[in-house]
């Protein structure tokens, strides 16, 4: 099953699908990855969930709980309807410019959206923007270290792999504080029948043997920073309590 990438180094969303729905190796992939995000998040009750690239195959245990879903397709990949059989929540959008409001999600999932971009900047830019106060990103990416990143057979294999501290920094330059990093997907990237059936020993080895065993995805929690207000707004603001609680001359009415 080739994955082609659709110009610069962006998958097209049919050979996503694919491989994420009608692929047991992509199955799998789903699974280990959604079971890691889980463990970081088990629930959204009453939160808006975003989720960008094609991130939406880990955002399917959320549509019961969030106040809103919503699966952000860029252009250059395309977009398909999701979830099967429910209301469409997915919609695509511009890398860098999303048709969401400022500081209106609670959660962010990206996934195939970072390393495949050409302006990973602005991608993360754009992140930070619609992240409320308090809101928090997982960033699944390629891991340097792993085999999936050295492989074409998944859309793993494609685009820009990252090892934590690259990732880390890259985050905290936009803002976010990196929290907790996971790595998953220790069973080897092959749609062989021997390693499909061995794939679950393969990642609970893994969980077991890591670092010593890099799996093939990095996933960072990161928070959002609020900075502290400054600039002459605040000064301004400052200085008229200031002087209501200097001391009087003597003799002046109070």
């Amino acid at each position: 099953m080739p994955i082609e990438a659709t110009g610069a180094m962006h998958l097209d969303v049919q050979d996503l699908r694919n491989f994420y729905y009608r692929s047991t190796l992509g199955r799998a992939a789903q699974k280990a990855v959604r079971d890691e995000m889980l463990e970081l998040w088990p629930e959204a009750k009453g939160l808006t969930v975003a989720g960008f690239g094609f991130a939406v195959p880990l955002l399917r245990p959320y549509l019961s709980d969030a106040r809103r879903v919503i699966g952000l397709m860029p252009a250059p990949q395309g977009v398909m309807p999701w979830p099967a059989g429910m209301a469409n929540v997915s919609v695509l959008c511009e890398e860098t410019l999303w048709p969401i409001e400022t500081g209106h999600v609670d959660r962010l999932v990206m996934m195939h959206g970072l390393e495949t971009s050409e302006r990973p900047s602005d991608v993360l830019d754009e992140a930070y923007r619609v992240l409320g106060p308090g809101g928090r990103g997982l960033f699944v990416v390629p891991h340097r270290a792993g085999l999936w990143s050295q492989s074409d057979a998944t859309p793993f294999g494609y685009g820009r792999p990252y090892s934590s501290g690259q990732l880390e920094t890259q985050l905290r330059r936009h803002g976010f504080m990196p929290e907790r990093s996971r790595t998953t997907l220790f069973q080897p990237p092959s749609h062989r029948r021997f390693w499909r059936k061995t794939g679950a020993m393969w990642e609970s080895m893994g969980k077991t043997l890591s670092p010593v065993m890099s799996g093939g995805v990095l996933i960072i929690e990161a928070s959002k920073r609020v900075q502290a207000p400054s600039g002459p707004g605040l000064r301004e603001a400052v200085r008229k309590p200031l002087e209501a609680l200097s001391p009087k001359p003597v003799g002046e009415a109070v």
